[in-house]
């Protein structure tokens, strides 16, 4: 019989401990992310370390980035995982850890999020991905930060009048001040907070800042003892002018309590503070419900100090006031005193509590305002500050990318409007990538359609700041395709110093074209890449296998290029998939080591002249060698980076006259040539060009075209063949230039082939100026006719 309770006794026993724990384990506590916008900064979350959950698309905004890896505390904190690479522009979740502030902080272009620089901060922050490690709980709430609250310490029962605090919250946020008639103790009601917390403000107005007629309103209703505004101000007449012997209120005595005043306005009450800058107290107001205050017995009546300007003036003209050391602006931050009604002695507890000093925001004076109505409110609700942005800073450009480029953008009708728009899109990115400023790439843009246009100049925009509003006002000129046309525009119009040509930059030109060009490009193209301007060409949808036979120009890309290796053409298959050539096609612009084009023959070169010096040549046919020298140096562009000279003297020995780049520039070189002195001896030229090859040769740059022009009057006693051979085979392109009794057989040797278009000859020294064009076309013609691949 007791076998069947307890055997059901202990089956209950069994299945209450198996409930307790479902699966014999514990539930796992799951993290909660907080979401954030595009434009929360990290300095603005009270927290050393947190997650978040950025939204999408936030590289769109432009939100600015301080920094990199590590992160001045202003920056945007999706902007900057997104710099960093720990999410991507379609938002997720990040984990931020704040830091000590950096001396320095460098900006770059990652992700295109550009960052910018900041000479130093007080805190910074870095970005990791937003996996939490095992066990690590993140807060699941935010904490922003706000502006300390003004607090004043008192001693028990003593009575606390509000602080000298204006509070402006957002709806539905609302602060309560109550002062119930049987305690004196100021309680505050419960504060609730919307979704997104926002800074409480506390602003300070002094005394003289507000119109003496509201100071008479606010004297008279302390003696219509509860009446409000409008009750007082029709009431008996105002003693404006009695002195007040008071300068606050009054501790109350014994079994007195002390009186409330009456708000002026719905909804507000009246503090003050003691400042040091002025004897009189600042009076201000905190918010109330919208109930008005009635006045009590029990409560005794408080005086106000007379404020020094107490005339109400309701009529029209300009106002001044009587005391010019209450309208002073105050600027900045000011250190205040809050006080209540009791008198303390001086260093005694309740005096070093009651003065307790508080940081307070203060606000500038406000003077009055004529058009203000008299009857309404005197007292203004200051709008709430928006946070310090930090300043803009200004970039001058990437000097890794020191280039003057053109954009041929397509205005032609087959474009249309949506794909124009995506155009300039395109424009806007590019701008911003290549980061455009002074002392790195500056960018114009010519619109062609029938004709070129230049929508604006290489000198106009000096930052990509500037360039994006710019762009986007662009207005389609429509047209048919006229790129060969274009192209001839820039050669001869574009590319001028009028237009902010830099000279020591190289020249491009980014040809966008809609399908394909309705005229040829050809030979606009030859003599746009002869005046050393680098041609990329952007074709987007251009012609397939049927629509070829209606192109104009077969092959119009590889045609216009400066190589037709790829490096110099990118070919987009659709106008929506634009927008990934950016960085590929930023890359290739700003490498300009392989930016051939603006090599021409005139800028590339580093050219040697050997000169004879022998007896037979003679002081006064010397001079006129050296004549001939300057006149062909003259017809180059002369400096260390462009096409640089050296002079080799020789007869029996051999005299290094200057080196290539001694002289950097066109005069100095001009005038060292006429400096030279004639040697006079023997004649062997094979060993000059060996010396030549040793002392100038061997130190050429690897970018340069090596020209040797041997100019000599005989025939050498030495052989000319070998060292000849030798230095040809170095890559040295040999030119020879006989006078008088000079070796035909030789200066074949001498001369790379072929000898016709590198070897000269002339019957006197007088005729040497008319190679000096012959001499000038072989080489340009030479450069011009490498192989473009």
């Amino acid at each position: 019989m007791l076998k069947t309770p307890l055997t059901a006794f202990c089956i209950a026993v069994l299945l209450s401990c198996s409930g307790a724990k479902p699966n014999g384990k514990n539930k796992k506590q799951k993290q909660v992310v907080p979401a954030i916008d595009c434009d929360v900064r990290a300095g603005r979350i009270n927290a050393p370390e947190f997650i978040v959950k950025c939204p999408a698309n936030c590289r769109e905004t432009k939100e600015r980035v301080y920094g990199t890896e590590v992160f001045a505390s202003i920056s945007s904190i999706c902007n900057a995982a997104i710099h960093s690479g720990v999410i991507s522009n379609s938002g997720g979740k990040v984990i931020v850890k704040k830091m000590a502030g950096q001396a320095s902080y460098k900006g770059s272009l990652a992700n295109s999020v550009r960052s910018l620089s900041l000479p130093t901060w007080r805190e910074s922050f870095s970005v990791s991905v937003g996996k939490p490690k095992k066990g690590v709980i993140y807060p699941s709430t935010l904490d922003y930060a706000t502006p300390k609250q003004t607090t004043v310490k008192t001693a028990p029962g003593d009575y606390t009048e509000p602080s000298l605090t204006t509070t402006t919250t957002a709806p539905p946020t609302t602060t309560t001040v109550t002062i119930p008639t049987t305690t004196t103790t100021t309680t505050a009601r419960p504060t609730t907070t919307s979704a997104k917390p926002r800074a409480t403000l506390h602003k300070v107005r002094e005394a003289g800042s507000s119109h003496p007629y509201f100071s008479a309103l606010a004297r008279q209703s302390q003696s219509a003892q509860g009446k409000g505004p409008m009750q007082a101000f029709r009431s008996g007449s105002i003693n404006r002018f009695v002195p007040r012997t008071n300068s606050g209120v009054q501790r109350a005595e014994t079994n007195v309590a002390v009186r409330r005043q009456p708000p002026v306005s719905s909804g507000a009450a009246y503090s003050r503070v003691q400042t040091p800058q002025h004897t009189n107290p600042i009076y201000s107001r905190v918010q109330t419900p919208q109930h008005t205050a009635q006045s009590n017995p029990a409560f005794a009546r408080r005086d106000w100090t007379h404020p020094a300007n107490t005339r109400p003036d309701l009529l029209s003209g300009t106002r001044r006031p009587t005391d010019s050391s209450h309208s002073m602006p105050n600027i900045g931050y000011k250190w205040g005193k809050v006080t209540t009604g009791d008198s303390t002695a001086p260093g005694s507890d309740d005096s070093k509590a009651l003065l307790e000093t508080i940081h307070n925001r203060e606000t500038p004076t406000e003077s009055w305002d004529p058009a203000l109505n008299p009857f309404e409110s005197g007292f203004r609700i200051p709008e709430q500050n928006t946070p310090a942005r930090a300043p803009d800073i200004i970039s001058e450009g990437d000097p890794n990318c020191k280039v003057d480029v053109a954009f041929l953008m397509d205005g032609s009708w087959s474009i249309g409007k949506r794909r124009f728009k995506i155009q300039k899109d395109f424009l806007v990115e590019v701008s911003q990538v290549m980061n455009v400023g002074v002392v790195g790439p500056m960018m114009g843009i010519i619109q062609y359609g029938d004709d070129a246009v230049t929508e604006f100049s290489l000198k106009q925009f000096s930052n990509s700041k500037d360039l994006k509003p710019a762009i986007n006002k662009i207005v389609q000129k429509g047209g048919v395709s006229n790129v060969g046309k274009a192209l001839s525009y820039i050669n001869k119009q574009f590319f001028s110093d009028a237009n902010g040509n830099r000279g020591g930059a190289p020249n491009v030109a980014v040809v966008l074209v809609d399908g394909w060009p309705t005229d040829k490009v050809e030979e606009a193209s030859r003599l746009a890449r002869e005046s050393g301007i680098n041609i990329f060409f952007v074709t987007i949808e251009g012609p397939d296998e049927n629509e070829k036979q209606n192109v104009v120009e077969a092959n119009f890309v590889d045609k216009a290029v400066c190589r037709t290796n790829g490096f110099y053409s990118l070919p987009i298959a659709s106008w929506f998939a634009l927008r990934k050539a950016v960085h590929p096609l930023v890359k290739r612009v700003c490498d300009t080591e392989r930016l051939v084009c603006s090599k021409t023959c005139l800028n590339a070169n580093d050219i040697a002249f050997v000169i004879d010096g022998s007896s037979s040549v003679g002081t006064g046919n010397f001079r006129t060698v050296l004549q001939f020298v300057a006149n062909v140096t003259r017809e180059f562009e002369i400096s260390d980076t462009d096409t640089r000279v050296g002079v080799v003297q020789y007869t029996y020995e051999q005299r290094l006259e200057f080196a290539f780049g001694q002289y950097d520039n066109k005069a100095e070189l001009l005038n060292a040539i006429k400096r030279i002195n004639y040697w006079s001896g023997g004649t062997s030229t094979g060993a000059a060009i060996t010396y030549a090859d040793d002392k100038l040769f061997s130190k050429s740059k690897p970018n340069k075209r090596k020209i040797m022009i041997v100019i000599t009057d005989g025939r050498s006693y030495d052989d000319v063949r070998a060292p000849a051979l030798a230095v040809q085979r170095k890559g040295v392109v040999a030119y020879s230039i006989g006078i008088a009794w000079a070796a035909q057989d030789e200066l074949e040797y001498i001369a790379t082939d072929p000898d016709r278009e590198h070897s000269f000859f002339v019957d006197e020294f007088d005729n040497l100026y008319k190679y000096v064009p012959k001499i000038i076309h072989n080489i340009c013609q030479e450069f011009n006719s490498q192989p473009r691949n």
